[in-house]
């Protein structure tokens, strides 16, 4: 029991020193490259930029006041779904925003601070999410307004919210190119949080469908140490049972197994698909 409680004190501060991070690498992006550029990507971070050059007010200090109102909608018409750590994560993020617009802008060129600022900004952001929380912001907007437009996807509301945004501060800034800057932004950003949630593709899933799959699985086991799994499956033409060769390999083995498989039967059907995430012996081990 004790060690029980040990191992989920230990996972519970793992998880907010994740948020943390990526909430300082967030602020960073923010302030290093998109605000100096007036590259709104977006969000609320998008909406505190632009009311940044148009009051001067703190995007950070912005960014808490206008998740107010949303948190309370969110417990009355959501019940309160997003829990502490997303409470911890939207005052934190907003803290270092504020607290860290020292830091020097890198560069005045729109496209770099655009693609770099997706990419801090999206690593900072798979911290966050990966350790269970979010930063509420549009996140939050879309599910309450799903409650009431239920046939619209989650994702389609977002989209739709974060591209008024940007379409906002285009209309602002006078400068339509500043929006197509910040969909750059959007796009590189939402790929980093991709890889970070659920991998990036490092391995291959290889099927492979012949009349000696016997042969092929132990030359594979042999000459790779893989694992190999037989899946029952049936020649629809034929009419005959077929075992399918199922193995998960890093992406150097491929040529290797391509070799083995042409030299065994040079008419088999092979099948090569990526694989965002392995965990497992030989892989990535579980957390």
């Amino acid at each position: 029991m004790l060690k029980l409680s040990l191992k989920r004190l230990f996972s519970d501060w793992k998880s907010y020193f994740l948020i943390i991070i990526g909430s300082a690498m967030t602020a960073a992006s923010i302030n290093m490259f998109l605000t100096p550029n007036k590259i709104a990507p977006g969000g609320l971070s998008g909406i505190g930029i632009v009311l940044y050059y148009l009051f001067g007010l703190p995007v950070g200090t912005t960014m808490l006041v206008l998740n107010i109102p949303l948190f309370i909608l969110g417990i009355r018409h959501l019940g309160g779904v997003f829990g502490v750590k997303t409470l911890f994560s939207t005052v934190i993020l907003s803290v270092m925003i504020d607290s860290t617009t020292f830091l020097p802008v890198l560069t005045r060129e729109p496209l770099l601070a655009s693609i770099y600022g997706g990419i801090m900004m999206g690593a900072g952001l798979g911290l966050v999410f990966r350790s269970g929380a979010t930063t509420g912001g549009t996140d939050l907007a879309a599910k309450i307004i799903h409650k009431f437009i239920p046939f619209l996807t989650l994702g389609q509301l977002l989209l739709a919210v974060d591209f008024s945004v940007i379409v906002f501060a285009a209309v602002v800034f006078g400068d339509y190119e500043l929006a197509l800057y910040a969909i750059i932004t959007l796009f590189v950003g939402s790929q980093v949080i991709d890889g970070i949630l659920e991998g990036v593709n490092f391995a291959k899933a290889v099927f492979i469908i012949s009349n000696k799959s016997q042969y092929i699985s132990e030359r594979i086991m042999k000459d790779l140490d893989r694992g190999v799994t037989g899946l029952g499956g049936k020649g629809m033409y034929t009419g005959k049972d077929k075992v399918v060769l199922m193995c998960i390999l890093k992406r150097t083995e491929i040529p290797i197994i391509k070799s083995i498989v042409k030299e065994i039967d040079s008419n088999a059907f092979v099948i090569l698909t990526d694989v965002r995430e392995v965990l497992g012996e030989g892989f990535k081990s579980y957390e």
